[in-house]
């Protein structure tokens, strides 16, 4: 009796929680726009528009996709309701158990939407270009910056996540001197946005004969792909286009024509780069696309930068802002943001980072 009296109590909280969700993820809203879509794709004409096309497949992946995991927890909670239902009429203590476990399985299910919950801001859903940057440190900095690298791509492969590598630029032994990379997933931005920063390694050099301790630093910046919804003017005078040579492999693979294009946005210095298609043409579309998204992050970060400033007169970013710390002599990384700590670095380092990121959310950072 105890434990049909717990179930019920279960299943009211549950119900109580999915209404919850409801209202604050504007379900009966996307229902509504969702029917619009899909009278809109039926329509003859809108094949004609290719980009109209692809912009309405992808509302209507996300809004399918909130719409499905609502329906299904409710449909669950049906389904538990009429298995305890049977458990108390029949007193078979097998039907309760297997209430019990998909009691618990929807609570899992409910977690994980509350968890979206803090995918709110207005780019979340896009995806997103991960720009890493060695500082300050020679051999030691460029191989701290592929070891990040690498920690995003495999953390990527991990959420089932597509990685490409817009660009590159390697170091002069080792590493890199900076990368760009573009991840495309389902809230991409909104997983990856608490990661902008400056992040430390702190270990004893293997290219130092002597071991010492190096300390080496790090940039990270995140900005969303927006596509076309970027408000983000420039005149052709204030871009420097360079061409130059896509670095390879060698062999039959190098590129034998200045195909890899560098653009500078001149009054505020941001470089974009993309030397990954054959084709100039697509890699100048590819750079621009990326200088949009940058200047509109940067725009964005600015206005919150200045309203925080009149807030606390916070001080500026520099390069003494770490938002993490890797300690490898000491097997210990700590997050100096949200205070998480763990010395499982290989684990890290193999892109198991969802503690930091997650709790960086929670905390709304």
């Amino acid at each position: 009796m105890l434990e049909t009296n717990m179930i019920t109590n279960q299943i009211k909280i549950f119900k109580k929680r999915i209404q919850d969700l409801k209202r604050y993820l504007d379900y009966n809203k996307k229902e509504s726009r969702l029917s619009e879509i899909n009278l809109e794709l039926s329509l003859p004409e809108t094949w004609e528009k290719q980009k109209s096309i692809k912009k309405l497949n992808k509302e209507k992946f996300l809004l399918s996709s909130v719409i499905k995991n609502i329906d299904e927890i409710e449909n669950k909670i049906i389904e538990a309701i009429i298995f305890l239902e049977l458990a108390i009429e029949t007193e078979d203590h097998i039907v309760l158990n297997d209430s019990f476990i998909e009691i618990q399985k929807i609570e899992k299910k409910i977690k994980k939407l509350e968890f979206y919950r803090m995918f709110s801001k207005k780019n979340d859903h896009c995806n997103c270009y991960i720009d890493i940057q060695s500082g300050s440190g020679g051999t030691e900095a460029q191989d701290w910056s592929k070891i990040l690298l690498r920690m995003y791509l495999k953390w990527a492969d991990r959420k089932g996540f597509h990685t490409e590598i817009i660009h590159e630029s390697v170091g002069e032994i080792v590493g890199i001197k900076s990368s760009t990379i573009k991840i495309s997933g389902e809230y991409a931005f909104g997983w990856l946005r608490t990661e902008t920063g400056i992040h430390r390694l702190i270990r004893k050099s293997p290219f130092d004969s002597s071991k010492r301790r190096h300390t080496s630093f790090s940039s990270v910046f995140i900005y969303p792909d927006t596509d076309d919804k970027i408000d983000i003017n420039f005149e052709t005078s204030d871009l420097r286009i360079d061409v130059y040579r896509a670095s390879g492999a060698g062999g039959q693979h190098v590129n034998r024509t200045e195909s890899a294009v560098r653009i500078t946005h001149l009054p505020t210095n941001v470089v974009t780069q993309c030397q990954n298609n054959r084709s100039q043409h697509k890699n100048k579309e590819e750079a621009i696309k990326q200088m949009k998204a940058k200047l509109y992050e940067m725009q964005i970060r600015k206005r919150q930068e200045e309203k925080q400033k009149i807030e606390n007169n916070k001080s500026d970013i520099t390069w003494g802002n770490q938002i993490r710390s890797y300690i490898l002599d000491n097997s210990k990384i700590k997050d100096l943001r949200t205070g998480i700590e763990t010395n499982n670095v290989q684990s890290v380092l193999d892109g198991d980072i969802d503690n930091f990121i997650e709790q960086s959310l929670i905390i709304g950072l």
